[in-house]
């Protein structure tokens, strides 16, 4: 009896895996970004460095310290666009190394269509040049099937390789003054 269900139940096992395996949901988005700077990595990770401030990224209007020394793990700034903000975390500072990683935990989809946001900033000697590489992983804003086109993953990776991009050009010409 079990002979003649065994096919039966190869079959309904492998409909059944294959279900599942669709709609398991998105994947994890990767952006990096980097740019060559004609200034002196210590003058660049200066700039970059400031957890309190992004005056070099240019749709940011302001930064607030929420909590926490701006040069250690576990501070939280508040980074605003207008009236729109997200809330960060660092979770690695490293200034010998000229690295900074940090984390979204307060999301705002409207703002920055991903969810799950971390995100790291490097800062490279390249003789009397700098190197920074912008590098995040993330999910699209919208957590299941079939997401609107505002926060699919077309959107979340053009929203953050445009961010990253403005803001390492922008960096770039502010540095190279």
């Amino acid at each position: 009896m079990l002979r003649k269900l065994l096919p039966v139940i190869v079959m309904l096992a492998g409909i059944v895996g294959v279900s599942t395996a669709n709609a398991h949901g998105p994947s994890r988005l990767k952006v990096s970004e980097s740019v060559t700077i004609n200034a002196p990595a210590e003058k660049v990770w200066k700039t970059v460095g400031a957890f309190d401030s992004l005056s070099w990224l240019p749709p940011v209007t302001k930064v607030v310290m929420e909590s926490g020394n701006p040069t250690e793990k576990g501070a939280v700034r508040v980074v605003y666009v207008g009236d729109q903000s997200v809330t960060e975390e660092i979770k690695r500072y490293n200034p010998d190394a000229m690295m900074l990683k940090y984390k979204i935990t307060k999301e705002n989809t409207a703002l920055l269509p991903v969810t799950n946001y971390q995100s790291t900033i490097k800062v490279k000697a390249e003789g009397d040049k700098s190197i920074v590489t912008w590098k995040a992983g993330f999910y699209r804003g919208y957590p299941n099937n079939d997401p609107p086109e505002n926060l699919n993953d077309a959107t979340a990776i053009s929203a953050i390789t445009g961010l990253y991009k403005a803001g390492l050009d922008n960096l770039k010409a502010e540095m190279e003054k």
